[in-house]
């Protein structure tokens, strides 16, 4: 006899949200390019708090259905239809244990090498992401974009063709985590925070510190993930 039945899926608040946003996107014929209602308003008209909102926002801008913008909200950049959508939610939320993985594995031997073979045009480089990811946060915006440039850096400075190769494979799957990241409230500063860190260890030339300094950046990546639980 065979067994076709299968524990049954509860929906977690943040994708009915999303669900619904995404049906209310095609009602109102909602096309990329065009903003999404502020979160105040969001959560108003649905019946939840601003913190599920967030929540259902930053799954949909991880799997690229909206980009987040500072001064300008949620901005549409494809139409996805809304099982489609929470599929990609649930995929996402299944990987990043085995994303972060590879990124603890390859990003903490990357550190330690950059530390043995940084050049001063290195440390230039890794500094003005750093000055940059402070910008951003200082205008209020959540430092995506500097927190790239800054691993990109200590990448560069690890002067490894191969294991620069990797990072560059998973570099879609990476900016996933770092959208997740940065997107929970308080996050963006202590990821700053945690940058300088792993920088100083590079800057003294201490491998084993700055190995440990990486790894430890990467591991409350995993504390503050916001999707797969309510």
């Amino acid at each position: 006899m065979k067994d076709s039945l299968k524990p049954v899926v509860r929906p977690r608040l943040y994708e009915t949200v999303a669900r619904q946003i995404v049906a209310w996107m095609t009602e109102n014929d909602i096309q990329p390019g065009d903003r999404l209602p502020p979160e105040r308003e969001l959560a108003v008209k649905l019946g939840v708090s601003r913190a599920t909102i967030s929540q259902a926002l930053v799954a949909m801008e991880v799997v690229g259905a909206i980009t987040v913008r500072h001064g300008d909200g949620a901005i549409v950049t494809s139409l996805s239809a809304d099982m489609k959508l929470v599929d990609a939610i649930r995929e996402h939320a299944q990987r990043l244990p085995d994303i972060l993985d590879a990124r603890d594995a390859l990003e903490s031997k990357l550190a330690a090498l950059a530390a043995e073979r940084r050049t001063p045009e290195d440390m230039r480089r890794i500094d003005d992401a750093l000055a940059f990811m402070a910008e951003q946060l200082e205008s209020g915006g959540r430092g995506v974009e500097g927190d790239e440039r800054f691993h990109a850096a200590v990448t560069e400075a690890a002067h490894s063709e191969l294991l620069g190769r990797m990072m560059n494979e998973i570099s879609g799957l990476i900016r996933e985590t770092r959208v997740e990241s940065l997107g929970q409230p308080g996050r963006p500063q202590e990821s700053l925070v945690q940058h300088r860190t792993v920088t100083e260890a590079i800057r003294a030339g201490d491998p084993a510190l700055a190995a440990a300094a990486m790894h430890s950046h990467l591991g409350s990546i995993r504390k503050v993930r916001i999707l797969g639980d309510d």
